[in-house]
């Protein structure tokens, strides 16, 4: 989910660039870009930063396993050849 307050901030500053002679309409402007905004962003596939840092930790431990398990095999697979050579 989106921070509020960085949308509101986000619909400030838009509203906050509207020429001068809509300044009267500023208050309806920044309301309307807020909706449109929050509309608009909740439709998009995103995560908050704090589900993304969690899914990159999973992710280096799963790769640190998948690297042992790695070199596990390579040294049965080079224990199986020890053993098929001494026969």
């Amino acid at each position: 989910m989106i921070d509020p307050k960085l949308l509101d901030d986000l619909a400030k500053r838009l509203s906050a660039s509207v020429p001068t002679g809509l300044q009267s309409l500023q208050q309806d402007v920044h309301k309307n870009l807020h909706s449109a905004l929050e509309a608009g962003l909740s439709q998009l596939d995103l995560v908050t930063r704090e589900e993304f840092d969690i899914q990159r930790a999973v992710l280096s431990r799963t790769r640190e396993k998948l690297e042992m398990l790695e070199r596990q095999v390579g040294d049965l697979e080079k224990a199986l050849a020890g053993d098929g050579k001494k026969q």
